[in-house]
């Protein structure tokens, strides 16, 4: 499997777990199966009343078969601590993490967050399942006492830091293409594949001062074209849009990724595969969402996850 690949195969196996709860009892196959992989950290059994996110975290790990990578640990302290000594520990909560990484937060994080580095006591974990624009989605255990959704912003408030598997020394292929510098070509301007001079149809409601700015200010949807192009990938808001006359929008600034819909003339958009491309990839960038991959594979016809160099995928309308 590819780097891409193991990260989503950790985030898969997470979901899997969505709506499992202490109400009805359905977390404990979660304790259960943490607590069958030995050695038990501190040789500790978790109980079924324990707090569990740690734990949750753990089994997802154990699960993905990459307990090498990702230690297993019932408490965020020792986690931490354990992600350390592993070299995988990321020390800055401004971080901008992958699918797959794993996110500590600190309750009593204080009001200086955004200037300051939280180095306090971790009190929960996540695990990443989406970055967005500026907005990290993450799957967390022990959330109201249920596996659910968190939304928060990056370098947002309680950020206490991140744990960051080696994927990368577990893969044993690599991913259709390279992550930095290009983008596919395409037959009709979309997220992702936009160049300076493009007319597209804008979708959002906020734009920003400068492409990794925290905080933008509202506009209105509508055509704009591309007047600038910046790190897209790695920048938060990639692209610069202008409002076209008499197209409805009155955007004039730097915009996410997720917010271009396409061609402002319509039909459909095609991405021709490059390397670094991978369907959770295309979906995050064209539909606002990695885990809607598999309407690319519907559209396309495609029986397995892998995509090749040159390939030409047809993108569903966002």
């Amino acid at each position: 499997m590819t780097e891409n690949q193991l990260r989503q195969k950790v985030v898969k196996i997470a979901v899997s777990y969505l709506g499992c709860k202490e109400a009805d009892g359905s977390h404990r196959k979660i304790i259960d199966l943490y607590n069958s992989h030995k050695p038990l950290a501190r040789g500790y059994a978790v109980k079924y009343t324990d707090a569990w996110c740690s734990t949750f975290a753990s089994t997802v790990a154990i699960a993905a078969g990459l307990t090498d990578i990702i230690p297993t640990e019932c408490g965020c302290e020792k986690h931490i601590a354990l992600f350390k000594k592993l070299g995988a520990w990321v020390e800055n909560d401004a971080y901008v993490p992958k699918p797959g990484d794993y996110i500590f937060y600190d309750w009593q994080d204080g009001v200086n967050y955004a200037t300051t580095d939280d180095t306090g006591a971790a009190d929960h974990v996540g695990i990443v399942t989406e970055v967005n624009g500026s907005t990290i989605t993450v799957i967390e255990g022990n959330m109201s006492d249920a596996v659910g959704y968190r939304h928060i912003a990056v370098n947002g408030r309680y950020i206490r830091g991140y744990g960051v598997p080696k994927y990368a020394s577990k893969a044993t292929g690599t991913d259709a293409g390279t992550t930095g510098g290009e983008s596919g070509g395409t037959s009709d301007a979309g997220a992702g594949t936009c160049k300076v001079g493009d007319i597209v149809n804008f979708t959002g409601g906020k734009h920003y001062t400068n492409a990794n700015a925290a905080n933008g200010t509202a506009c209105k949807p509508g055509k704009a074209k591309v007047t600038q192009v910046y790190q897209p990938g790695k920048a938060k808001h990639p692209y610069h849009l202008v409002a076209v006359s008499g197209g409805g929008s009155t955007v004039y600034g730097w915009v996410d990724a997720a917010d271009i819909g396409g061609s402002a003339s319509g039909g459909t958009r095609t991405h021709t595969v490059v390397r670094g491309d991978t369907l959770w990839a295309l979906a995050s960038t064209y539909l606002g969402s990695g885990s809607r991959y598999k309407e690319i594979m519907r559209l396309n016809g495609l029986t397995s996850e892998i995509i090749h160099v040159g390939q030409a995928l047809k993108m569903p309308a966002k």
